[in-house]
């Protein structure tokens, strides 16, 4: 790793102290830098930086690690060890598409439910949190609320797993979505979907939240595809070797 990259990684959040329940904790610190983009696409998570960093054993940062294994925003190389998962343009396309279809499956699960009063009311809740955090320009805050709009439809349709593939998938994706939350906070065209959808789903037409659905991700997926295509183009040029110096 750079020097470039070993200032960064030790001058981040990093530089905390574990409390008992180490494993989750950890989990959940190295998560958080993984998403802002800390920690870049394919960035290698060495144990013993991490270990002298949060002051504990071995055990309970490799355990951390598995976690955030197993949630995809870790790979784990044979005789390489551990690295932030690096996506294939193909992969993110995937991924996207594959949203896309689960959540317009899901606005079609809704059309048999009787009373969709309670969630246009909880969508309504979600999107003016959107609307705040935009405001604010607090790119956590408006992705956060992003998801829970999208979740919410899933959690109401009872469907337990589509709600814990959906949870899933966007864990996987959300560093891709921080990238283009931070590059276009203040041009975001979401509310213009998320209000659409829920106006449609307030008139029960379900063809158009669906259509509104698939429509957000073929807008914002160039998008992504360019800021991520940024941040590891600048991970691989900080852990490159710099020959020829002192």
């Amino acid at each position: 790793m750079s020097q470039t990259c070993i200032a960064q990684y030790k001058g981040s959040r990093l530089d905390v102290k574990a409390p008992a329940t180490i494993p989750y904790f950890l989990q959940e610190q190295i998560r958080e830098l993984i998403v802002d983009g800390t920690i870049r696409p394919g960035q290698p998570l060495r144990e013993q930086e991490l270990e002298q960093r949060f002051g504990t054993s071995r055990s309970p940062i490799r355990e951390a690690l598995r976690l955030l294994e197993l949630s995809g925003l870790v790979t784990h190389i044979q005789r390489k060890g551990f690295r932030v998962t690096l996506y294939t343009e193909t992969q993110i396309r995937h991924l996207y598409m594959l949203r896309a279809e689960l959540e317009a499956y899901c606005i079609r699960q809704l059309a048999d439910m009787r009373d969709l009063a309670p969630l246009v009311a909880e969508l309504r809740s979600y999107d003016d949190a959107i609307a705040a955090a935009m405001a604010k320009r607090d790119v956590r805050a408006s992705i956060a609320a992003s998801r829970e709009f999208y979740l919410a439809g899933a959690r109401y349709t009872g469907n337990s797993p589509l709600t814990n593939m959906l949870s899933k998938l966007y864990e996987q994706v959300e560093p891709l979505r921080y990238l283009l939350a931070k590059r276009s906070i203040e041009t975001n065209t979401l509310q213009t979907y998320t209000q659409g959808i829920t106006q449609a789903l307030a008139i029960r037409d379900f063809e158009r939240a669906a259509a509104l659905t698939r429509g957000y991700v073929v807008e914002v997926l160039p998008g992504i595809l360019q800021a991520y295509h940024d941040a590891a183009e600048q991970a691989a040029e900080d852990m490159a070797p710099r020959y020829g110096r002192a």
